[in-house]
This record gives C-alpha cells, structure tokens and sequence, in this order.
C-alpha cells in the first residue's frame, strides 16, 4: 500500500532528481549518480543526500542550493542537503540515459570504472585507457590531448577519423 508519506518521497526525489548539473547541465543530478538518497521525515523536513563526483568538487554549493530552490518552489519549506561522501562516487553511478546525453552533447562518456582494491586510490601516470570512441564518428582511432578538460571528471581527445577535439569523461 502507498502512503502519503511514500508518495511525498518519491515526489520530492523526482523534483531533486530533476535539478541539471551545474558543469553538464545535459545531465540530471539523478542521471549523474550524485542524488544519493531522498527522505522527508515526520515533519516534512526533506533530506537530500549528494555525493559529489570527488570530494573538491567545486560544483557542489551550486547543487545544493538549485536542489533547494527546486525544492521551495514545489512546496517544501524545509529542506536539508547533506553531502555523502561515503562510498565514493563512480563514473559507474551514471544512468544509461545519462551516458546516451554526455555522447548526444559530444562528451564520450565513461567505460567501465577500474577495480580498486579499498584504500587510497592509487597515483597513474599513464592515460587511463589506450583509446576511447569518438561521440561523433564512433571512431576508436583517437587519442588524448590533454588528461584534464573542463572540469577535473574530463580529459581533451581528439579522433584521428574525423579530426574532431572531444571531451571524455574519465572513469573514476
């Protein structure tokens, strides 16, 4: 059976889930995996958790107030954000929906995230991959240019195909 309260949850995750990102605005906070959990309590207080994509991501105060505001403009008067930051974020945490608008928007979107032993993550040096596909030829005939893009989540490629720059989001 549904509850209220069941159903003032899922109206207040969609309405967070819904907020863009404030660096890929072609991305919902849902779709890049950072909305984490959505709770509204006993007395109407709603409780988002965020995991940012890494612990400086300098993005985070600009999310939380937009969940804010999305949330006071749908008629929740108190909201608490909270930033989770265990376990850490994925590049896996990303929805099939949001890898289909990072490539639509020209952004190759991430592989499969490496296995980590627990721990501290270890320092590579070397590219993280030999080659990614081009978003828009779907040529693996690439190579990187430059191991930070945009922001730190993205490096700068190039496809030797059709000769375009691109951004890859790295997987983390």
């Amino acid at each position: 059976m549904v509850t209220g309260a069941d159903a003032a949850e899922r109206r207040a995750r969609a309405v967070a889930g819904s907020v863009p990102d404030p660096e890929l605005p072609m991305l919902t906070l849902a779709d890049l995996g950072v909305l984490r959990g959505v709770e509204v309590t006993a007395d109407g207080t709603v409780r988002v958790s965020l995991t940012p994509t890494y612990s400086g991501c300098p993005a985070l105060a600009e999310m939380g107030a937009d969940v804010r505001r999305r949330l006071a403009e749908a008629g929740y008067g108190r909201v608490e954000v909270r930033t989770v930051l265990s376990p850490a974020w994925s590049s896996d945490w990303i929805t099939e929906r949001g890898r289909r608008a990072l490539a639509d928007h020209g952004v190759s979107p991430p592989g499969p995230a490496p296995a980590r032993a627990p721990g501290p993550v270890p320092l590579v040096l070397g590219p993280t991959r030999p080659a990614v596909r081009c978003p828009r030829c779907g040529s693996a005939d690439t190579e990187e240019l430059s191991r930070f893009g945009a922001t730190s989540c993205r490096a700068l490629w190039r496809c030797r195909a059709c000769r375009e720059p691109f951004e890859h989001f790295k997987e983390i």
